[in-house]
């Protein structure tokens, strides 16, 4: 028995190994890393087609992973797609309609669910570096919805009161744009390297290329295609610089690393606004231009390299993945409207037959529905379509659209009137998601600030009204002093000079 007693703990000790073997990197939960462009078009990135720009960092994560060739940004503009990217909802459900201005008074509501607070479930850390554009108010930035650390700035560059915050903390400096990427990238790296040692989701927003574009030196002039391919390149080198430092810290193998853009470019800047390729149309609309993006997937741990995926995805599915993969369950309070596309991205499943909705960018309404390969768009309203080279905003009128996009990428080719049942039920499939999404109820959130109440200012109206009207007389009769001055000199030369000339 003292034998025994003796004996027993040492076998145990000896035991243990066998009965408990540490996880390999492809069984642990990865570390996540998302990198979010801003406006960058499907025809931007040089394994997706475009000239004269050179993205070589993000064309070896394609080629060593995943490229997704029909990956959806959840929305045609930023702030409802950012807003599907870190929900998994369609910003429809929230009250987001399109774009909160520098001076909305509202945000993402704090009952959303994001990414951030799900994985944090799992003992993730949370950091993000970049734009927010989800509401500046500070029960709306980041740190107010599942954030530990942020680095950033609130919105889009081209809007006033345009500064960088620290967590919670503005600072109150002017932002020289001409470094915003590289100072994105720093503390992007710098977040990598103080976390290395625990899971951790990192959320990485670009501000470029949505316009206006800027680049640090050392990139000027670096592409054939200007000033915006400059910029684009500069994101490569970025994108480089976080897989460098995966690599140094031995973190490549298990993190899992998508870099996407949250909606097509925007045309109407012309040489600044990017290209959507072969695609239709562009940022703003339902044309596949407006929404399919350029993305690649990389996980040396779970993603065999060379995969080209035709799968429809799109953002609203990261929410729902990344909580797979961190052994979370999904809220059942709500409606998700992505799902788990794991397999998709690790097992080479392909399903065609899948779903994606569109909605517009200036409303709560779906307005085109994709089911598998078919495409259909809702009538509306505009201006004629042969205005549209002139105009450029890509909201010309047209009636129901019924595209093969497998025959058809660049919708040109509206087959309705040969398929009207087709058209009909993908119709009834647009209205039964309208209903289903108005069924919430959400309050209509306030993009911008509302008009000011001038009630009781009559008074001091009346006055500047009149200092006005003396300013613009005075001017108006220096004006006329200044033209008769001069009409008489004129005709003082020429008088004088008459009797020479006779």
């Amino acid at each position: 028995m003292i034998a025994l007693c003796v004996l027993l703990p040492a076998l145990c000790v000896v035991a243990e190994p066998a009965d408990v073997e540490p996880a390999t990197a492809a069984e642990r939960a990865p570390n996540i890393i998302v990198i979010l462009a801003d406006d960058l078009g499907y025809g931007d990135i040089s394994s997706f087609g475009a000239q004269g720009i050179q993205t070589p960092h993000i064309d070896q994560l394609a080629a060593d992973g995943l490229k997704l060739t029909q990956f959806y940004a959840a929305a045609p503009v930023c702030t409802p797609s950012r807003a599907g990217l870190l929900t998994g909802r369609l910003a429809a459900r929230m009250g987001i309609k399109h774009v909160f201005m520098y001076d909305a008074p509202d945000g993402m509501p704090q009952s959303e669910i994001t990414i951030p607070e799900q994985l944090k479930q799992a003992g993730y850390h949370t950091g993000m570096v970049g734009k927010w554009h989800l509401g500046h108010v500070e029960r709306y930035m980041p740190l107010n919805q599942g954030f530990d650390e942020f680095y950033g700035v609130p919105y889009s560059n081209d809007m006033a009161n345009f500064f960088f915050y620290e967590n919670e903390e503005m600072i109150p400096e002017p932002i020289d744009q001409r470094y915003l990427t590289k100072r994105y990238t720093e503390k992007a790296v710098d977040y990598i390297e103080r976390h290395a040692d625990q899971p951790f989701f990192l959320y990485l927003a670009h501000s470029m290329p949505h316009v206006p574009i800027y680049v640090s030196p050392e990139f000027e002039g670096s592409s054939e295609l200007g000033l915006y391919g400059d910029v684009v390149q500069e994101l490569d080198w970025s994108t480089g610089q976080v897989v460098e430092k995966l690599k140094e810290l031995g973190l490549l193998e298990n993190t899992l690393l998508i870099f996407t853009s949250d909606n097509g470019p925007w045309l109407v800047m012309g040489d600044e606004g990017g290209s959507a390729g072969s695609l239709r149309d562009g940022k703003g609309t339902a044309f596949e231009g407006g929404q399919l993006v350029p993305t690649v997937a990389h996980w040396p741990a779970r993603i065999a390299p060379g995969r080209v995926v035709a799968t429809p995805t799109s953002m609203l599915d990261l929410m729902p993945t990344f909580s797979a993969l961190a052994g979370v369950s999904l809220p059942d309070d709500r409606t998700i409207d992505g799902s788990d596309i794991s397999a998709v991205l690790t097992g080479g499943v392909e399903d065609s037959a899948r779903q994606f909705f569109y909605n517009s960018a200036t409303n709560y309404k779906v307005i085109a529905l994709r089911d598998g390969d078919w495409k259909v768009k809702l009538p509306r309203k505009g201006y004629p379509r042969f205005l549209e080279p002139l105009l450029g905003f890509s909201h010309y009128a047209h009636g129901s659209l019924l595209f093969n996009l497998k025959l058809d990428s660049s919708e040109e080719n509206n087959v309705a009137e040969q398929y009207p049942e087709r058209v009909e039920q993908l119709q009834k499939l647009i209205a039964d998601k309208q209903n289903d999404i108005d069924a919430e109820g959400a309050r209509e959130l306030y993009m911008s600030s509302t008009n000011s109440d001038k009630k009781g200012y009559g008074p001091w109206m009346v006055k500047l009204s009149l200092v006005a009207l003396t300013v613009l007389l005075l001017t108006l009769g220096l004006i006329y002093g200044l033209y008769r001055l001069i009409k008489s000199r004129f005709q003082s030369t020429r008088q004088q000079a008459a009797p020479q000339e006779a």
